[in-house]
């Protein structure tokens, strides 16, 4: 077994001002990277502008991500991180931020490079540092290697094959309660996404079932809360922090499988949220799965069966009937993936998928 997290975690209250000093240590230029509003709305730009101002730091905004952020959008921010002498890059926001800002430390280090390199497995990973703050519940990519992007070109999502690991993640949960209810409720899907998928996967071990059991414990602990639609507490936002925090741990080692797989084509074609979509496939792939280990993974969340968590999935994201035509591509994808097929612990073929899909 092998077990390697060398991402440093801070999760408390206002940690981006507690630790200013090694947030700023990093460099002399910071590239902020984020989308267009929701980090002026909760108070993590200025929390880090003020830490990076007290200890002489300078930095630059490129705030231009977009949800499911494009090759195009990385290009753009290498490009502002060079112009501007960069020499390490903040991410923050949800995962879409945090993945654009491994992608783009990347590329400022590959100044030359054009495009494919995202793409090539070949080549060196060499990226500048880079600090994570979370601001939804759901990614993990905080404390993974993984950055996903999509490629317009070929209409598809997916990871680059780089690993970059973040060196630094400050987790608080006073961000999360200023989300919108629909990004807290499809994020929180993604993070339990990530917990059954790690557990129900072929690289699964004891450490990574490890982190599965903590973040299921602490994603249990408010899920009544974001069920409810009541406001949710600074401790409800701290644990489903926590949850996804420890769901990203446990898929930095075993990858996902088929839910998150087939969810790409839902995303790009139809716009369904990434976690949502994720979602979409989640009680189909528990149903397929050993009995055992999915009542395990059931009560951890506090379901009693899998109509619970369908039950659950519905009441709070809904379940919009996708396209057949758009299931169907899913499908194929997934049955032209080795690697995905490969990480699944029960047999699959067609037949599987359709039932997982629900056709």
């Amino acid at each position: 077994m092998f077990f390697y997290m060398p991402v440093k975690v801070y999760c408390e209250n206002n940690c981006v001002r507690a630790h200013a000093k090694e947030l700023a240590s990093f460099g002399k230029k910071a590239l902020i990277v984020t989308g267009r509003s929701s980090a002026f709305k909760n108070g993590s730009i200025a929390d880090v502008e003020s830490a990076l101002s007290e200890h002489g730091v300078e930095w630059t905004i490129f705030n231009e991500v977009e949800e499911n952020p494009s090759v195009e959008t990385v290009m753009k921010g290498r490009d502002l991180g060079l112009s501007r002498g960069a020499d390490f890059v903040i991410g923050i926001g949800g995962g879409s931020p945090m993945d654009a800002a491994k992608a783009i430390a990347l590329m400022i280090c590959c100044k030359d490079a054009g495009a494919d390199y995202l793409y090539d497995s070949s080549a060196v990973t060499d990226a500048l540092p880079v600090v994570c703050i979370p601001t939804t519940c759901g990614t993990g990519s905080e404390v993974t290697a993984v950055s996903v992007l999509t490629r317009h070109s070929i209409r598809a999502k997916g990871s680059i094959p780089h690993k970059i690991f973040p060196v630094l993640a400050l987790l608080d949960g006073k961000y999360l309660m200023a989300a919108p209810r629909r990004v807290i409720t499809d994020t929180s899907i993604d993070a339990l996404a990530h917990m059954y998928e790690s557990y129900l996967n072929t690289k699964s071990t004891d450490f990574s079932r490890m982190c599965v059991d903590a973040g299921l414990k602490a994603w249990s602990r408010s899920r009544e809360a974001i069920l409810s639609g009541a406001p949710l507490t600074i401790e409800n936002c701290t644990d489903m922090l926590n949850a996804s925090m420890f769901a990203g741990m446990a898929i930095a080692h075993t990858g996902t499988t088929l839910p998150h797989g087939m969810s790409y084509p839902l995303t790009y074609e139809t716009g369904m949220p990434h976690g949502k979509a994720c979602g979409y496939f989640l009680s189909g792939y528990l149903r397929e799965a050993d009995p055992e280990d999915a009542a395990y993974l059931l009560k951890g969340a506090g379901f009693a069966d899998v109509d619970s968590l369908e039950a659950y999935f519905q009441a709070t994201c809904g379940r919009d009937q996708a396209p057949e035509s758009v299931l169907m591509q899913s499908i194929q994808n997934t049955l032209s993936s080795p690697a995905k097929l490969a990480q699944c612990p029960f047999p699959v073929d067609e037949a599987v998928l359709r039932r997982i899909a629900g056709l």
